[in-house]
């Protein structure tokens, strides 16, 4: 961690003490320090610093800093990493330095030990530079609370603080050929052989599968049990272990420099040691772990959204159609505002769902709806800014091109959005 950042996270967080009465206070979310902090809808642009009262002024201070490290360190390679499929590895290693992996994780694991909020500072800034990797929130937010709360002390030594300084990247394999939104499909299977297990399988879809160290992977160990929930577990393999290979790099119609590739496993001879957690009890982690999962793409869609609009009114500003610019047309100032409107209701919705899971208090249900209403909310909004675009936004290398062709997947991964309907209904219908 670079000494300003050192600095920074000292002073924010009491000293670097960490126990549970500091976690409470990291978790308070709408604080009153610094006075009043307006909410979106009341600041100049979406996207300035300092509002809303989930956020404190020493918030705003890493704001600041992991803002210049997505404009001096990613904005500038993205399109190369985009040709070429992926980031460049070292970006990790500066990510690291820059004290932005593993945020949301314990410190006596390894981690950072701050709050989601603080997490959430970069999942957001990722989505105001623009770009759409490299994989950080995947890896931080979704892949590492596995290990921290699930792994023994052996294996959080082991990955934990390599994956926080960078030097490790992870992914998680869960999707495969015939199994996607329903992980109770899953095929891949791990066979017991003394105390060692031999994993057999494929997993396709996978996002930074092509650049990754350590690989948590979901795969089958009980073909018997009473139901496809009680016989899966979870494994963590290293890429350089026998049998495991890797697809090649994946092309997609959106979010290019995000590395995906398909896996492969072929009699791969794992130790007892690789096993995270309880044998047959990966499934009932996996559902603990989504709701984080889902609310974090929520918080980037809303985000996304906000850049989105911003680069749509600055261009609208611009742009002159009949002697006057395109800001003077009355069609297009309602859909400014109507674009704006449906977008600070998402981010109240959303930093509603980021406060009670600071506390513990977001269910399943909740953090499905966030992701639905974000993600579809970011897509509409990606469409009807190209469309104020025109043929400029039409351009791949326009922001707002950009922006509609990566919006497209969220409403996918993480769950489909239809899948996660059925997580709503049931809720409503239980009896």
């Amino acid at each position: 961690m670079s000494s300003f950042l050192r600095t920074v996270w000292v002073h924010t967080f009491n000293g670097g003490k960490l126990g549970k009465s500091w976690r409470n206070a990291a978790c308070r979310c709408y604080s009153q320090e610094g006075g009043f902090r307006p909410p979106t809808s009341q600041m100049p642009k979406m996207t300035d610093i300092g509002s809303r009262s989930l956020f404190t002024p020493d918030q705003d201070t890493f704001r600041e800093t992991v803002r210049k490290f997505f404009q001096k360190e990613v904005v500038p390679n993205y399109s190369r990493w985009e040709e070429q499929g992926h980031a460049d590895k070292s970006i990790w290693n500066k990510a690291g330095e820059y004290g932005i992996l593993g945020i949301n994780i314990p410190s006596e694991h390894g981690g950072i030990g701050g709050s989601f909020t603080d997490a959430a500072i970069v999942m957001e800034e990722m989505a105001y530079s623009g770009t759409g990797a490299p994989g950080f929130f995947l890896h931080s937010d979704i892949i590492m609370p596995y290990i921290s709360k699930y792994g023994t002390n052996e294996q959080r030594e082991k990955y934990v603080p390599g994956m926080t300084n960078g030097k490790i990247v992870s992914a998680i394999a869960m999707t495969e050929p015939d199994a996607g939104s329903d992980l109770q499909g899953i095929k891949s299977y791990a066979r017991k052989d003394g105390s060692d297990y031999i994993l057999n399988g494929s997993k396709v879809y996978i996002s930074n599968g092509w650049l990754a160290d350590v690989v948590v992977v979901v795969a089958v160990t009980n073909r018997e049990a009473k139901s496809a929930a009680h016989g899966i577990s979870l494994f963590l393999v290293d890429d350089k272990t026998r049998g495991f290979h890797k697809s090649w790099l994946m092309k997609k119609i959106g979010l290019r420099a995000f590395d995906t590739a398909g896996l492969f496993f072929e009699d791969v001879r794992l130790p007892a040691s690789a096993l995270l957690g309880q044998e047959n009890h990966g499934f009932y982690y996996l559902m603990n772990e989504l709701p984080q999962e889902r609310l974090t793409i929520g918080v980037h869609a809303c985000s996304h959204a906000e850049f989105i609009f911003e680069e749509t009114r600055n261009y609208v500003q611009q742009r002159k159609a009949y002697g006057k610019s395109l800001a003077n047309l009355q069609t297009v100032q309602h859909k400014l505002a109507e674009m704006k409107t449906e977008i600070c209701v998402t981010r109240a919705f959303i930093d509603q769902c980021m406060a009670l899971h600071c506390n513990h208090q977001l269910d399943s249900p909740m953090a499905s709806m966030a992701k639905i209403w974000a993600t579809e909310m970011e897509c509409k909004m990606a469409t009807q800014c190209l469309q104020l675009h025109g043929g400029a936004g039409y351009l791949y290398d326009s922001a707002v091109g950009r922006a509609f062709v990566d919006s497209r997947v969220q409403t996918i991964y993480g769950g489909s959005n239809e899948v996660l309907k059925d997580i709503i209904a049931r809720q409503i219908v239980a009896k």
